[in-house]
């Protein structure tokens, strides 16, 4: 089993390699290449070419060309959501000696491997003079400080733990209102499944992991959750075994999996299945226009509630920025982390992206909808950090977790899943 995941991975790199030395292409941004233009070339490396993400980087994009007329922008943004293909390319161009301008990764403990690496230049230097400590809340800043410098600019703030859901096809299947419980959600499932439905949507492996962290979440309670990332974290025992169980049950009423997560999305939009547990992103797929998201009505063709176990937490993540060791263009690159941490920008890019801003200091009225809601609940719930998207796990033990899920998804064997999670945990030297 292990032996044939290697080989899928090994199978993924060389294509991305092959994509790189072919230049352009699906997985690339715009096809030049990013020497075209020499030193005036900006290369921003990013997993943002979904409808709705694409959509924010392009506003954020017109900022920073308007504002910067002598540089050239390169959207260098590789296909797939989470970024799991965009950081196996990345750690290939990093080893190579050959990094981007400026590069995507979560705040959190994904950017450490990179920071012991020495892959990444301390920005100090900006949050000084754009006076940013005083903008950015100060948990993130310490999320994304270590030892005292800050490596990245974050750009904005996202939930991991939102269930989106069909009104009408809960309503067909009996069901008054959103579960708020991981109970309430099993037996909502089992209404959805016999009504003809698919229960739960669901895309690509690393949306089981997203799913297994809300799961987590819900049935642990958010002070358990938090231990899980500390020296008094409990792997093996019974309470965590329950939460498996849970997860195992709620899988079991998923779909055929999808490619990603907008088709897992879509089905729940076009009424075929009634939930999708996924982040606050596919409000703005959901939501945007038809020429880069599926145009749907609130309320009527698509509601959201926090995932089943998890009202009051706020689980989060942020992207953000960085500035890479030896970058070609290290002030073109300075110049698009101004734009990244700009009320501007910020404003510009979240409303599209469907994500609230990492600034204290946003135009609250572009926020409206969904995006209220999380705004009000960011600045009131607990906080939990999520699992795929670097919070609280650097890249080698959010890899071993995702293989973990992977290896249970053909098993079904809670107690071999668990072993495999607490392994993990053991080794993660995190």
């Amino acid at each position: 089993m292990r032996r044939r995941w290697m080989a899928a991975v090994a199978a993924t790199m060389a294509g991305l390699l092959t994509l790189t030395a072919c230049g352009g292409g699906e997985e690339g941004g715009g096809g030049e290449s990013p020497q075209a233009g020499g030193a005036k070339q900006v290369e921003v490396f990013s997993w943002w070419t979904g409808p709705g993400e694409a959509d924010g980087l392009k506003a954020m994009r017109e900022i920073f060309e308007k504002q910067n007329t002598g540089l050239t922008f390169f959207d260098a943004a590789v296909a797939g959501g989470s970024g799991d293909k965009a950081r196996a390319l990345l750690t290939s161009k990093l080893q190579a000696n050959e990094p981007p301008d400026t590069f995507q990764g979560h705040a959190g403990a994904e950017l450490q491997g990179y920071i012991k690496a020495g892959d990444l230049e301390p920005v100090n230097f900006l949050y000084d003079e754009l006076k940013l400590k005083e903008v950015f809340p100060q948990q993130l800043v310490d999320q994304i400080s270590v030892g005292g410098q800050i490596y990245s600019v974050p750009v904005n703030i996202h939930r991991s733990n939102v269930m989106w859901f069909n009104p009408g096809v809960l309503k067909d299947a009996g069901i008054s209102e959103a579960p708020a419980t991981i109970e309430e959600f099993i037996a909502a499932l089992e209404k959805v499944k016999q009504a003809g439905k698919i229960p739960l949507s669901i895309g690509s492996e690393w949306t089981a992991v997203h799913l297994l962290e809300s799961v987590l979440l819900g049935s642990l309670g958010t002070e358990a959750y938090n231990q899980l990332w500390t020296a008094n974290s409990d792997w093996s025992g019974p309470a965590m075994t329950k939460a498996l169980n849970d997860f195992k049950t709620i899988l079991s009423y998923a779909g055929d999996p999808q490619d990603d997560w907008q088709p897992a999305a879509k089905q729940v939009a076009d009424g075929e299945a009634a939930f999708n547990i996924m982040g606050d992103w596919a409000y703005g797929y959901f939501h945007n226009p038809p020429d880069g998201g599926l145009g749907k009505t609130s309320k009527t063709d698509f509601d959201w509630a926090p995932s089943p176990g998890t009202g009051g937490t706020f689980m989060w993540l942020s992207d953000s920025f960085t500035l890479p060791k030896g970058a070609p263009n290290r002030d073109g690159a300075i110049a698009w982390l101004k734009v990244a941490a700009s009320k501007e920008g910020q404003d510009a890019f979240n409303p599209k992206k469907g994500s609230i801003p990492a600034r204290k200091d946003a135009d609250t009225s572009l926020y409206t909808d969904y995006l209220g809601d999380a705004l009000k609940d960011w600045g009131s719930n607990k906080l939990a950090g999520s699992i795929q998207h670097g919070v609280t796990v650097n890249d080698a033990w959010r890899t071993a977790i995702n293989e973990a899920v992977g290896l249970f998804q053909q098993s079904k064997d809670v107690a071999e899943f668990q072993k495999a999670l607490a392994d993990a945990a053991k080794n993660s030297g995190q």
